[in-house]
C-alpha cells in the first residue's frame, strides 16, 4: 500500500495566508485599472514611479551625488547604475525626462526583481520542498518587494547580495565574503550582518568578509573618484539629525517607529492639537518603552548566541542584526523584505517561530485599513499617462506594521534565548562549542563552505 507523505503543521495556513497576498496584490492592480493608481500603502505621488531608481542614476552620470545631493548611497551603488542604465538619457536636468528615456534601466530593474524570485525559489527549495511555494509567492509578490519595485530601489540589488551571501546557493565562502561585502556597499546599516558571525566564532568569515567590504569600497571608490568616508558620514549624520516628520506624508510606509516619534515629538503638524496632550505624552512613552524594550532582547540574544552558538541557526543572527538596525531608524518600507526573507528561512515549529512566520506574511499584505480620510487631489499618474484625481486617507498600516516587526524581532530573540538556555541546563554551564551540526543554517547543518 502506498501511503502519501504527511503534510507539514501548517502547510494549509501558510497557504491560505499565500492566497491573501496575491488577492492584496490583484486588489491593488484592480484598483490601478480602476483609478489609474496604486493605492495605499504603495507611493503616494503617482508621478514618481521607479524614481529612487532615475533620480539616482542621474548622479551617477553627472557630478555632485556627494556635495550636492548629499547621498548616503557608497559609490558602489553609482558605479552599478552607471552599468545598467543608458548614459546619453542622462545629460539634463535631474528627474523625469531620464525615465521617459532610459529604456535599458526600466528593463534593468525588472530583471533584477525577476532573479531575486528565482533566486528566493531556488533558496527556499534547498531549506524545505514543502513550503517553498507559499513562502516564495508571499516574499516575491508581498508589499515590500513590490514597494521597492514600484520606487525602482536599490533594494533590490542589496537584497540579492543578501540572499547570495547568507543563504544555501552559494557554497563557496569567498564568494560570500564578496556578496556580504557587496550588500553593505549597497545599504551601510547592513554591516550588522557580517559582525554578527562573530556570535558564531566563525572568525575567518567574519575577518574576510570585512576585508572584502573594505576592499570594494576602494576599488568603487577609486574607478567612481568620489564618496569618501568623512562625506558618506557626514551626509548620514546630516540626514540622521535633520530628518523630521513634517506631515502624514511622512508615516507613509514605514518599518520603525521613528517617523511616529518624530511627529509626535515636536513636529510642526499639529499632532497636539488634534489628539490631545496626555495621548500625545502616553503614546511617546508607550513607544519609546517597547522600541527600548525590543532592543534588549536583541542584544540579550546576542550574548546567549555568544554563549550557546550551537543553538542557534546562524541565518537568525543575521536577522536580529537587521532588524536591530532598522527599528532603531527609519529606511524606508520596503526594508522589510530584507527581514522576511530570514524569517521565511525559519521551521513551522514552536510558537515563537510560528507568530513571526504569520507576521511576516502580514507584512506582505499590499492593503492599508482606513482610519480617516484625506481631501483629494490632481496628480499625474506615470502609469496611467495622465492627470487623475487620488483619493488618499489616514491609514491604519504605519501605526501597526512598525508594531508588527517589533513583535516579530521580539519573538525571535525569545525564541533564541530559550533555545540557548536549553542547550545551557543541558550541557552545563561552560563556554558553548562552535556550531557543526546544529539546527543549523537551514533546517539542518549549514552547507560545507569552500574557500574558493
Amino acid at each position: 500500500m502506498i501511503t502519501r507523505p504527511r503534510r507539514p503543521a501548517g502547510y494549509w495556513v501558510e497557504r491560505i495566508l499565500a492566497l491573501a497576498v496575491v488577492l492584496s496584490l490583484a486588489w491593488s492592480f484592480l484598483y490601478l485599472y480602476r483609478f489609474g493608481y496604486l493605492p495605499q500603502p504603495f507611493f503616494y505621488e503617482p508621478s514618481d514611479t521607479w524614481m529612487d531608481w532615475f533620480n539616482t542614476a542621474y548622479w551617477a552620470h553627472n557630478p555632485g551625488a556627494y556635495d550636492t545631493w548629499g547621498t548616503i548611497y557608497p559609490p558602489l551603488s553609482f558605479l552599478f547604475l552607471k552599468v545598467l542604465t543608458n548614459p546619453v538619457c542622462y545629460p539634463g536636468a535631474e528627474g523625469l525626462p531620464s525615465r521617459a528615456c532610459d529604456t535599458y534601466g526600466v528593463i534593468a530593474i525588472h530583471a533584477i526583481f525577476l532573479v531575486n524570485c528565482w533566486l528566493v525559489w531556488k533558496s527556499f527549495r534547498k531549506i524545505d520542498p514543502r513550503t517553498a511555494a507559499p513562502r516564495t509567492i508571499a516574499l516575491c509578490l508581498g508589499m515590500p518587494m513590490a514597494y521597492g519595485l514600484e520606487r525602482g530601489n536599490l533594494i533590490l540589488l542589496a537584497f540579492t547580495f543578501m540572499l547570495l551571501a547568507y543563504g544555501p546557493l552559494v557554497r563557496s565562502a569567498r564568494l560570500r565574503w564578496i556578496a556580504a561585502a557587496c550588500a553593505v556597499n549597497m545599504k551601510v546599516y547592513l554591516i550588522g550582518s557580517i559582525f554578527a558571525q562573530l556570535l558564531h566564532r566563525r572568525w575567518r568569515w567574519f575577518e574576510g568578509a570585512l576585508v572584502a567590504t573594505i576592499i570594494v569600497y576602494l576599488a568603487s571608490y577609486a574607478i567612481l573618484g568620489d564618496g569618501t568616508p568623512w562625506q558618506i558620514y557626514d551626509n548620514i549624520t546630516d540626514f540622521s539629525s535633520g530628518w523630521q516628520a513634517a506631515s502624514l506624508l511622512d508615516l507613509w510606509y514605514t518599518s520603525s517607529y521613528k517617523p511616529v516619534l518624530s511627529l509626535l515629538n515636536g513636529s510642526t503638524f499639529p499632532v497636539v492639537g488634534i489628539l490631545g496632550s496626555r495621548f500625545v505624552d502616553v503614546s511617546l512613552v508607550v513607544v519609546t518603552a517597547a522600541i527600548h524594550a525590543v532592543q534588549a532582547s536583541i542584544v540579550l540574544a546576542a550574548v546567549a548566541s555568544w554563549f550557546r552558538p550551537e543553538a542557534v541557526p546562524p541565518y537568525r543572527l543575521v536577522f536580529l542584526a537587521v532588524a536591530l538596525a532598522l527599528i532603531t531608524s527609519e529606511a524606508g518600507g520596503y526594508t522589510q523584505v530584507l527581514l522576511i526573507l530570514f524569517v521565511f528561512m525559519e521551521p513551522w515549529k514552536g510558537f515563537g517561530r510560528k507568530f513571526a512566520i504569520i507576521s511576516a506574511y502580514v507584512l506582505c499584505l499590499a492593503n492599508d485599513i482606513k482610519i480617516d480620510s484625506v481631501p483629494p487631489a490632481v496628480s499625474d499618474s506615470f502609469l496611467a499617462g495622465g492627470p487623475r484625481i487620488t483619493e488618499h486617507f489616514v491609514g491604519i498600516g504605519p501605526f501597526l506594521r512598525p508594531a508588527i516587526v517589533l513583535a516579530m524581532a521580539f519573538a525571535l530573540a525569545m525564541v533564541t534565548i530559550r533555545d540557548a538556555w536549553i542547550d545551557l541546563r543541558r550541557q552545563g554551564w561552560r563556554l558553548g562549542r562552535r556550531p557543526g551540526t546544529s539546527e543549523g543554517s537551514f533546517a539542518g547543518p549549514l552547507p560545507a563552505e569552500r574557500s574558493t
